[in-house]
C-alpha cells in the first residue's frame, strides 16, 4: 500500500504519519501545499521523514490559489452566513487537487487526510477526491474507532508527540488549532470552544498573528487605491501586481490597521454549530473594494440576480462542492457579470474600519446629470414617474378595493 497524506506538520497530521505507517505497514508520502503559510512550511520535509514518511513534496501553489480560487470567489462576493470569508474552505479543493496529482504521479493507491469526523474539512477533501480521482481509496483516521480510542483528545495527541520527539506548536497551556493560508488564519477548538471566551483581552490577544487589535492600530488613517479589471484586482496604489502579491500587500495593510477580524458561531455542514475566530485582513479589503466598483458598473438586475444566488455559491464552497457542476454553472454566470467591472476604488483604513472615499470607471453606469437634484437637463423626465408609480400601484389599489387592505 502506498499512501499520500495531506500534511501540514500540525498536531493532527504529525501524529497521523506515524500511526498510518505502523497501522498499515504502508509507504507514506507526505504532501504540503504552499498556499501562503510562510514560516509554517520550514522544515516540513525533514520533520515528515523523521516521523516515518518515505518522501515529502511541498508545492508552491500561492499564485494558483489566488488566481484560480480566491479571485473567482471574490468575483462572486461569496461570504458564508454573512460573516465568514471562506478562507479555509476555498483552500481545500486546491490542496486535494494537488494531492491527487501527486498520488497519480507516485502510483499511489490511497489518499489520507487529518480532518476530524466532526468538521467540514473531511467533506471538502473527500468530495474533491471523489470528483477528481474516484478510483483512489480514502483513509480518514478520525472516523475510525481504533484511532479515536488512542487519541480521545488533544492532550493525548500532544503527549504522543512529546513521547516521539515530534515538535508541534500546540500545547496544554494554549490548546487551540490554527490554519493559515494566503487569505486568512482560522483559530478553533480547545479554549475557543467556549463561545463566551474572549480572545481579544490583553492576556489572550497574542493568539492573533496577521493583525493588530483595532485599539492598537495607528491613530492616523491610511488611504489606498485598488484597480480592477473585469472583477479582478490588478494593482494597488498604482503598482501592477499578481493576484498573490495583491493579497500579500493587502494583508500587510489590513493587518496594520486591525482590519478583518471575525469571531462567529457558524453552522457546519455536518449539522453542529461551531465557534471560530478568523483573521482575513487582505480579503476583507478586497471584497469591500470589489463591491464598490460593482456598485458603479454592474447593471441592477444582473447584480440582484447574482446576489440572490450567492448564498448558494458560498454554501457550496463551504460544504466542499467546488468541483461540482452546480458551482461551475454559478461561476459561469458570475464571470459573465464581471465583463465591465473595471475601474478604481479609493479606501481609507482606520482602526478596523474600511471607509469608501471614491470610485471611478470608464464603464460607469452612474450618470451625474440623471442623478442630480439641481435641475440639470438630462434624458430622464421626472413626469414619467407618475405613470410608472400608477402602474406599479395598480394591484395595491385593486387589493384594497376588492379585499380590503392594511388597516389604518
Amino acid at each position: 500500500m502506498k499512501i499520500v497524506l495531506a500534511y501540514s506538520g500540525g498536531l493532527d497530521t504529525s501524529v497521523i504519519v506515524k500511526w498510518l505507517k505502523e497501522t498499515y505497514d504502508a509507504e507514506i508520502i507526505t504532501f504540503a501545499a504552499d498556499i501562503g503559510q510562510e514560516e509554517e512550511l520550514k522544515g516540513l520535509g525533514k520533520k515528515a521523514r523523521k516521523t516515518g514518511a518515505t518522501r515529502h513534496h511541498t508545492l508552491n501553489l500561492v499564485e494558483e490559489f489566488a488566481r484560480d480560487y480566491i479571485y473567482p470567489m471574490i468575483r462572486a462576493n461569496a461570504i458564508y452566513e454573512n460573516q465568514y470569508h471562506l478562507g479555509t474552505s476555498i483552500a481545500r479543493p486546491l490542496i486535494a487537487k494537488a494531492q491527487v496529482a501527486i498520488a497519480l504521479k507516485e502510483n499511489a493507491d490511497t489518499l489520507a487526510h487529518g480532518a476530524t469526523g466532526k468538521g467540514n474539512d473531511q467533506c471538502r477533501f473527500e468530495l474533491s477526491y471523489m470528483a477528481l480521482a474516484p478510483q483512489l481509496r480514502i483513509i480518514s483516521p478520525w472516523k475510525m474507532e481504533e484511532y479515536r480510542a488512542l487519541f480521545p483528545g488533544r492532550a493525548e495527541m500532544i503527549a504522543y508527540c512529546q513521547k516521539h520527539a515530534i515538535p508541534v506548536e500546540a500545547s496544554l497551556r494554549k490548546p487551540y488549532s490554527m490554519d493559515r493560508n494566503l487569505l486568512h488564519i482560522s483559530y478553533e477548538a480547545g479554549i475557543l470552544e467556549d463561545p463566551w471566551f474572549d480572545p481579544t483581552t490583553p492576556e489572550n490577544k497574542s493568539m492573533f498573528k496577521l493583525s493588530v487589535s483595532p485599539e492598537d492600530a495607528p491613530d492616523k488613517p491610511e488611504y489606498i487605491e485598488l484597480e480592477f479589471t473585469q472583477g479582478d484586482c490588478t494593482a494597488v496604489n498604482g503598482k501592477k501586481l499578481t493576484p498573490g502579491n495583491v493579497l500579500k500587500t493587502l494583508n500587510k495593510l489590513g493587518g496594520k490597521h486591525g482590519i478583518g477580524r471575525v469571531d462567529l458561531v457558524e453552522n457546519r455542514f455536518v449539522g453542529m454549530k461551531s465557534r471560530g475566530v478568523y483573521e482575513t485582513p487582505g480579503g476583507t479589503i478586497l471584497m469591500h473594494a470589489h463591491k464598490q466598483i460593482e456598485s458603479l458598473t454592474l447593471d441592477r438586475e444582473v447584480e440582484h440576480l447574482r446576489d440572490s444566488l450567492i448564498p448558494k455559491y458560498a454554501e457550496l464552497v463551504y460544504n466542499g462542492f467546488w468541483f461540482a457542476p452546480e458551482r461551475e454553472a454559478l461561476q459561469a454566470l458570475v464571470d459573465q457579470s464581471q465583463k465591465y467591472v473595471t475601474g478604481t476604488v479609493r479606501l481609507k483604513l482606520y482602526k478596523g474600519n474600511i471607509i469608501t472615499c471614491g470610485r471611478k470607471s470608464e464603464y460607469s453606469l452612474y450618470d451625474m446629470n440623471i442623478a442630480s437634484m439641481e435641475g440639470v437637463a438630462s434624458w430622464y423626465n421626472q413626469s414619467d414617474a407618475t405613470g410608472f408609480i400608477r402602474l406599479n400601484g395598480l394591484r395595491l389599489r385593486a387589493r384594497h378595493l376588492a379585499q380590503s387592505g392594511p388597516k389604518v
